[in-house]
């Protein structure tokens, strides 16, 4: 398959960069692990309109696609934006009842999901609206238990949805989540590039600047090495991707694989970018008081997020191997 990417695409993707460039530069991350609410990159990215992008126009959003959305959120990555971003932003679109996607679109309304697959809601603290499974339900009316999180600025917490006052989601809404999880795990993916990208900068900056024995330590052929594979890692993860996000939109049979192929490289080459930032570093990456702890902590935290690396590893060989006719759809466990 070849294809590229148009130019309104690219210029979604620089524009929600410039924007975030300005609205969350790492102070504004560090300060969100504190916060009440979102801070100015979700007003920022209402007023781009990529909270509403994957939402009809008639309730206010852009009515994009995946292929549309995807490398703006490989930026979202790249600033490590806070907030419950792809559960708002992309998968409650596919959940939510319709009066309340135009709130979401505006950055009024924010949505912590979880499913089956995980017994945490990411960032519930900031979310207006709960959604666990097919039930859905206001913050207010549900108790929440705090977990230790690895991300500081990506809280865990647990609930009572099934034993509280929930709203059923409608006879559709199993169906409807499958599509939401894709959705939300391949741009869960699109991110950990954009932060693998970003710790592999961080890396070769300061593999330019640290010297050990007279010598820069960026002139080690060991180091370099170390630093290719990365690259490499990363380049081979982006265009499965690409692919994944082209294939949802077009609703291709082996959707559902391609998002997992795509999860689980994308994982793999951020978890990569990440262990190799934290050696060029050495101790100092792994005080508080370096940035580079806030991109190492969110790839810790979403390699996890939709899917970990065993869900994705077990759909992508159950569509390979499970059926010897050719790859298929395969169902969340």
């Amino acid at each position: 398959m070849k294809f590229s990417f148009t130019e309104d695409q690219r210029l979604l993707a620089e524009t929600v960069g410039e924007v975030l460039d300005k609205a969350c530069p790492p102070e504004a991350v560090r300060a969100a692990a504190g916060r009440g609410r979102p801070g100015p990159a979700w007003r920022a990215l209402a007023d781009v309109g990529l909270l509403g992008a994957h939402i009809a126009e008639e309730h206010g959003g852009l009515g994009l696609t995946p292929l549309d959305t995807v490398l703006a959120y490989e930026e979202t990555g790249w600033y490590a934006v806070p907030g419950p971003l792809v559960e708002t932003a992309v998968a409650a679109p596919a959940l939510m009842p319709a009066e309340q996607l135009e709130g979401i679109a505006a950055g009024a309304v924010t949505v912590s999901v979880r499913g089956a697959y995980t017994p945490y809601l990411p960032d519930a603290d900031l979310a207006d609206v709960l959604v666990a499974g097919t039930t859905v339900a206001a913050r207010g009316e549900v108790a929440l238990t705090p977990h230790e999180s690895v991300d500081a600025t990506r809280p865990l917490f647990t609930d009572d949805l099934d034993a509280g006052a929930a709203a059923a989601l409608g006879p559709e809404a199993g169906t409807a989540f499958g599509g939401a999880f894709d959705a939300a795990a391949l741009m869960t993916a699109a991110q950990l590039v954009g932060l693998g990208r970003r710790l592999r900068e961080e890396a070769v900056g300061y593999a330019g600047q640290r010297r050990q024995f007279g010598k820069v330590i960026g002139s080690f052929q060991a180091l370099k090495h170390q630093l290719a594979d990365v690259a490499i890692a990363l380049e081979f993860a982006a265009p499965l991707v690409h692919r994944a996000a082209y294939a949802l939109t077009h609703g291709a049979p082996t959707a559902s694989r391609d998002v997992s192929a795509a999860r689980t490289a994308a994982s793999a080459a951020a978890h990569r970018a990440a262990r190799t930032a934290l050696q060029v570093h050495g101790a100092i990456g792994y005080t508080d008081e370096l940035d580079l702890r806030l991109w190492l902590n969110r790839v810790w935290a979403l390699r996890s997020a939709w899917g970990d690396d065993g869900l994705h590893r077990a759909r992508l060989r159950a569509a390979l191997l499970d059926d010897p006719s050719g790859p298929r759809t395969v169902r969340l466990p």
